[in-house]
């Protein structure tokens, strides 16, 4: 079997006369195309430069750096892959300046090759032409969306903001009156961010304050650049870290009560993520995960025969269990719908006396309700009363939201509350270690692969 293509290609090259000079490429390569046959024939994509020659010739390293390949390769592509900066020099000279203070943002100007930018004069100018470009692009990534970025965090750390190209903020920033406004620009205004940022050159010049606040302030200062720049004006907030939940209406906080969260153990934390809440469900029934079932419950029944029957528990066709609707179901007496591939979700639950535990870190992951009633009132827009009667039926009854309603499970262990004021938390799930090693991490070494958390069931417990 031959491919015709290949076939009519070798007829009109042979039917080609003698060409001179570049004619002869220019007509080779037209063929090619119009034969189809693309795979013989690979023609640069870009011009050939010095430039484009060390961008494609990957790992690219620059006095022991390690560049962001991918970045550059478009940055350089939207200038011929010719040099940039020795025709910009002010603006060299303003985002560099940018850089060296991203302290203030609680990152490492060594993230951004610090050292090398300082002396840069003394650097080859192709060296100095990438390496500027690199700390400019990564710089802005950083700002933009974290210097720990989604791709290569936990499996159950899922916040991110809207994907920004830096590619682009960087080529306006460069033709703006003020370069390093713009790139500041990228990072996060909210008043945790604000607030953090003070209290972060508040703790650095006190030499009494701990290490451990200064680092707490750093790493949650990152977990904000991992939240969308403009918060959606309603939206659930629950920080697992405080066990709280507060419910924002036209941006501002109407409703605040305790929760209970995943447990310490990795495996039955609350993960961090968004999703859009879009209905309560009433007397729900609860479909038993079946880690929870094989574990916890299935064992029981080889000394306890009626363990099922006592708890309102049925065997299902496929061999799940349910547990049916009831006052001392799971769920308790609802359940805010939330459809996300963790299998969290927020719900009643009957056991009311576990909120009054400081520790409320026992949930295989879901997110216990407090004061339930009030909060599907205030979401669904109906008196406490409808709520009532929709519970007081015993039926298992869905209310759709007028809209759907974002909801943010977030773990911050330091934030502003809703006074106001700046709150510090432990950071009970062990997550914050990692997170300043990153931050930490030298540009010289090649960027670790994050272990991904386990993955979490088709449900998670409540």
């Amino acid at each position: 079997m031959f491919s015709p293509s290949g076939f009519s290609m070798r007829v009109r090259l042979a039917s080609v006369r003698p060409l001179a000079g570049s004619t002869i490429a220019s007509a080779l390569a037209l063929l090619i195309v119009l034969s189809g046959c693309t795979d013989a024939f690979d023609p640069p994509l870009h011009a050939d430069t010095e430039l484009s020659r060390r961008i494609d010739a990957p790992p690219l390293i620059v006095h022991g750096q390690r560049l962001n390949v991918g970045l550059l390769r478009r940055f350089y592509a939207s200038h011929g892959f010719e040099p940039v900066w020795p025709t910009r020099e002010a603006q060299a000279n303003s985002l560099v300046k940018s850089v060296l203070h991203a302290g203030d943002h609680g990152l490492s100007p060594e993230l951004f090759h610090a050292s090398l930018l300082r002396k840069r004069a003394t650097l080859p100018p192709t060296d100095r032409e990438l390496l500027l470009s690199d700390a400019f692009l990564s710089y802005a990534d950083a700002l933009a969306r974290g210097a720990w970025p989604v791709e290569r965090r936990g499996d159950d750390e899922t916040l991110t903001p809207k994907q920004i190209d830096v590619v682009a903020a960087l080529n306006d920033a460069i033709d703006s009156p003020d370069p390093a406004a713009a790139i500041e620009a990228l990072a996060p205004t909210t008043p945790t961010y604000q607030a953090l940022r003070e209290a972060l050159q508040r703790y650095r010049s006190d030499t009494s304050s701990g290490e451990d606040r200064l680092r707490t302030i750093v790493v949650n200062l990152e977990r904000q650049r991992w939240l969308p720049r403009r918060l959606p004006a309603d939206r659930v907030w629950v920080n697992a870290a405080d066990a709280r939940l507060v419910l924002y209406l036209d941006d501002k906080p109407v409703f605040s009560t305790k929760v209970i969260v995943g447990q310490d153990v990795r495996r039955n934390q609350s993960p961090e993520f968004r999703v859009a809440m879009d209905g309560v469900l009433f007397n729900p029934p609860w479909n038993i995960p079946s880690d929870i079932a094989t574990a916890e419950i299935l064992p029981k029944l080889n000394h306890d025969p009626d363990y099922l029957t006592r708890h309102n528990m049925v065997m299902q066709p496929d061999g799940g269990l349910q547990q049916l609707p009831g006052p001392n179901a799971g769920l308790g007496l609802m359940k805010f719908e939330m459809d996300n591939r963790f299998g969290v979700y927020l719900h009643d639950t009957p056991d009311q006396k576990l909120f009054n535990r400081d520790d409320r870190r026992i949930s295989h992951g879901c997110i216990r309700v407090q004061n339930v009633r009030e909060l599907a009132s205030l979401l669904l827009q109906q008196p406490i009363d409808t709520i009532n009667s929709a519970i007081a039926t015993g039926s298992t009854i869905r209310s759709s939201l007028p809209a759907p309603v974002p909801v943010f499970v977030v773990y911050q262990t330091a934030y502003v509350d809703t006074n106001g004021t700046l709150q510090f938390r432990p950071d009970v799930y062990g997550r914050d270690a990692a997170i300043w090693a990153h931050l930490q991490r030298a540009k010289a070494v090649a960027p670790s692969n994050v272990s991904a958390s386990p993955k979490a069931g088709e449900e998670i417990s409540p």
